[in-house]
């Protein structure tokens, strides 16, 4: 799709607190493809709730290594997910503009984000109980609308009914070399190649696990993020939903 320039701001006309209610935007693709900056300044210049789901399944994740128990055991991983108290909130000054993650009333918004965390999130997600529970809050989040809401079955699973659905890649080479910045910012280390080897995994596991695996939802806009700034990603988006909000008016 050809990617507009930046012009972060929304008219009066197509501003969804000005006029009817908002739509829902679903947001996916693969890990480091940019999903969550993207879906965070989207929310912002709409006034939309943002959802970063991808941290609702790290926090998952923490709850089941904190515990040492044998990931294998899917009952056991489901119920400790199922009794643990996951909580997002906004980003502050500590978090880095990262979403801030609670679990039980502890904030392990650092940890969830180590490489440790990365590397077990993928076989954790692919747990259908673990999926099932996480699913069922984020289905309950977005049946209002006003939301945007970013993972991997987004557009698929969660909000197969969102207005706006928008599928984000990236080559491994480009997401790896991303990851790895964001991970010096929070002051870790890491090879860059083994990044990219640790991406290829992911995606691997991500795409063919049984339970709503990573795809591109048939009415999704594929964007390619290799090429292009994240402000013209997110004119492009931005634009899409003025599109269906303007269609919404004229119903």
């Amino acid at each position: 799709m050809e990617l507009q320039t930046i012009d972060a701001s929304i008219s009066p006309n197509t501003d969804p607190r000005r006029g009817g209610g908002g739509i829902s935007v679903a947001i996916d693709g693969p890990a480091g493809a940019g999903k969550s900056t993207l879906a965070k300044r989207v929310a912002d210049a709409l006034g939309y709730l943002y959802i970063d789901t991808g941290a609702m399944y790290r926090a998952a994740t923490w709850v089941a290594l904190e515990q040492k128990i044998d990931i294998a055991n899917h009952d056991l991983v489901t119920r400790l997910v199922a009794n643990a108290d996951i909580q997002l909130a906004a980003p502050d000054e500590k978090s880095q503009g990262k979403v801030r993650v609670f679990v039980n009333g502890s904030d392990v918004s650092f940890i969830v984000r180590s490489r440790i965390i990365t590397k077990f999130v993928s076989p954790i997600s692919a747990i259908g109980g673990v999926r099932t529970i996480l699913a069922d809050k984020q289905k309950k989040i977005g049946a209002n609308g006003s939301v945007v809401m970013d993972g991997r079955d987004i557009g698929t699973v969660v909000l197969p009914h969102a207005e706006v659905k928008v599928f984000l890649t990236a080559s491994p080479e480009v997401r790896a070399k991303r990851r790895l910045k964001d991970m010096q910012q929070m002051g870790q280390t890491a090879d860059l190649q083994t990044i990219i080897e640790d991406i290829k995994t992911r995606d691997h596991i991500d795409s063919t696990r049984e339970i709503a695996p990573l795809k591109q939802a048939e009415d999704a806009v594929l964007i390619d993020t290799d090429n292009h700034s994240i402000d013209q990603v997110v004119e492009t988006v931005l634009e899409l939903c003025r599109q269906k909000l303007a269609a919404r008016r004229e119903q």
